[in-house]
């Protein structure tokens, strides 16, 4: 008996692993880098990320700045 339990925890522990060999995690994808419109110039942010999310991009009437998906823009811009 102990034999065949051997057998069954050895063929169960195969079959799992041959299940999951085959699982792939793919990194999360990167956020697309965010490029100038025509004729702006870049300026590189003077300060730190405000938060975690928040990405430094262009603003049409203040120039550029940090910009978060869900908050907005840092300081309050609109």
């Amino acid at each position: 008996m102990r034999k065949i339990g051997g057998l069954l925890s050895l063929a169960s522990a195969a079959v799992v692993t041959a299940a999951l060999s085959g699982c792939i995690v793919a990194p999360p994808a990167p956020r697309p880098v965010y490029a100038a419109p025509p004729g702006v110039v870049y300026v590189a942010p003077n300060y730190a990320s405000p938060g975690i999310g928040y990405a430094w991009e262009y603003h049409p009437h203040y120039g550029w700045g940090w910009r978060h998906p869900q908050y907005g823009w840092h300081r309050g811009w609109h």
